[in-house]
């Protein structure tokens, strides 16, 4: 069997967690760390990295805020954040997300060269990481899951459009896109005349990727990048930074969507950390 341990204090920063660690192979260079986090955190490291592990971070119920250097995107649940080790990097997630944060020796093939970034993790990856992510797991079968995680990473827009689209790959393609940044104040016209596809064309490839037309779907993705973001910046601040016009603009569609006002979750939320 491989390790396991929890601690309901483990942190980086001054932010506490509850993080469960589970370990297979260590020691080796095929081995893998991974450790589960749950609740309102902001996961830090400092300007200069000491350790020797490489990093990926992935959250299947939320968006994380990610930082490198002076490059700030936003990574949804189909993509997950890579760093080399040694690379200074932050991730920041919304209250009681769950985040995962893969601990490895080895560079994946696909990843080769990329210091820090979003990368896109397909299905099958995704499910293998909470699988190995629970007491008990065999450490042998663990091992082979890692490969399969391993090659289920990709760092291209092709990759990301390939793990996941059903339909012609167009609305994965502008997804991706405005997942990394939610104020992207490009039409859903000017997406078309980009992909030199009709607007129909895209708009229905929208509803049969993500059951909703585009402009539903790039507001729940607003609102759901402004959750991240709320605690510890102003209201007027994260609406313009997820692309509202107006803070009013902004907590209405956060209310309709949440039943609460963005300063009313953005208190509760310090309340209950």
């Amino acid at each position: 069997m491989g390790s396991h341990s929890a601690t309901g204090a483990g942190h980086f920063g001054t932010d506490p967690l509850w993080c469960e660690e589970y370990g297979y192979g260590l020691g080796t260079l095929t081995g893998v760390l991974v450790l589960r986090y749950r609740s309102a955190a902001v996961l830090e490291f400092g300007q200069s990295r000491q350790d020797f592990l490489h990093q990926l971070y992935w959250s299947p119920d939320g968006m994380l805020s990610t930082r490198y250097g002076a490059d700030t995107q936003f990574v949804g649940a189909r993509e997950a954040f890579w760093a080399h080790r040694a690379v200074s990097h932050e991730v920041r997630a919304a209250d009681r997300q769950t985040v995962y944060r893969i601990c490895l020796r080895q560079v994946p093939e696909m990843l080769g060269g990329l210091r820090a970034g979003a990368v896109s993790i397909d299905d099958e990856a995704a499910r293998l990481v909470q699988a190995i992510a629970r007491p008990g797991y065999d450490e042998q079968a663990a091992l082979v899951a890692r490969e399969r995680i391993m090659a289920g990473l990709g760092a291209s827009t092709r990759d990301f459009v390939g793990h996941h689209a059903t339909g012609t790959g167009f609305a994965m393609t502008v997804a991706r896109a405005l997942s990394h940044d939610p104020g992207d104040p490009v039409r859903l016209e000017e997406w078309a005349e980009r992909l030199h596809v009709s607007v129909k064309t895209l708009q229905r490839d929208f509803v049969r990727e993500f059951g909703m037309p585009y402009s539903q779907w790039r507001t729940k993705l607003r609102l759901r990048a402004s959750r991240v973001l709320l605690e510890g910046r102003p209201v007027a601040e994260v609406a313009r930074r997820v692309g509202y016009a107006t803070p009013s603009a902004f907590i209405t569609a956060f209310a309709r969507e949440y039943g609460c006002t963005p300063g009313r979750y953005a208190l509760h939320e310090a309340d209950s950390a």
